[in-house]
């Protein structure tokens, strides 16, 4: 399957050393909502969270302190620039790269929260990232010997054999542990309880862009 059948007519390709840009209609609009995503995260600040204490008539109010503050913010403009970058790289290592990156940065947005609960879901979920990181480099590493190619307009034009099947299932594998989307939701689903919004859209929009895209590269690999 090629370019223009997923994402529109090809615009162009933007060679950037080992990153290969490559722009279509489908791939530039996810990219500009995630900058202007990230934009609007980079001015706003952090909504206080109202908690209801039972067997009390009062609310118990959660801020996020401005040392706190200043972390998450930078983390998750990174978060949001490696997600976007992640949108128009023609090269499938480097989309691996970038999807590991974003997997790191989820932790880092929640890791200063004094909050237990919060801090065990992001450690669970940490080591299912970490082992999903094999299946995902794995698979981008078994495509490669496959192939002898790792650049997606290559790999787009080329018949599947059945070792880049298996590797292509393997990288489907990682990018599902390293999302923390189904079937490993539950070790990621604590994070969103704390305070710090608007920090924490990012987490989501990460996460659910992550996805599409790397369905768009699956099927430009097998199809």
């Amino acid at each position: 399957m090629d370019f223009a059948t997923l994402g529109g007519n090809l615009f162009g390709t933007i060679p950037f050393g080992d990153i290969v840009l490559y722009l279509t209609p489908f791939n530039l609009f996810l990219f500009a909502i995630l900058l202007v995503f990230t934009i609007i995260i980079a001015i706003s600040n952090t909504e206080t969270q109202v908690e209801a204490t039972f067997g009390s008539l009062k609310n118990t109010n959660v801020t996020v302190g401005k040392k706190e503050f200043k972390q998450r913010r930078i983390l998750s403009i990174i978060c949001g620039i490696a997600s976007a970058g992640a949108m128009i790289t023609g090269d499938l290592f480097n989309f691996t790269l970038f999807m590991a990156l974003v997997g790191i940065l989820n932790i880092g947005i929640v890791s200063s929260v004094k909050q237990v609960s919060v801090l065990d879901s992001a450690f669970n979920y940490g080591l299912i990232a970490m082992m999903c990181s094999l299946p995902l480099f794995g698979g981008a590493a078994i495509i490669l010997a496959a192939t002898g190619t790792l650049s997606l307009s290559i790999l787009s034009s080329m018949p599947a054999s059945p070792m880049v099947i298996f590797g292509a299932v393997l990288i489907l594998l990682g990018v599902l542990g390293e999302s923390g989307v189904a079937p490993f939701f539950a070790s990621k689903a604590e994070m969103f309880r704390t305070a710090g919004s608007p920090f924490l859209v990012i987490i989501h929009l990460s996460s659910l862009f992550i996805i599409i895209r790397a369905v768009e590269i699956l099927l430009l690999v097998l199809l």
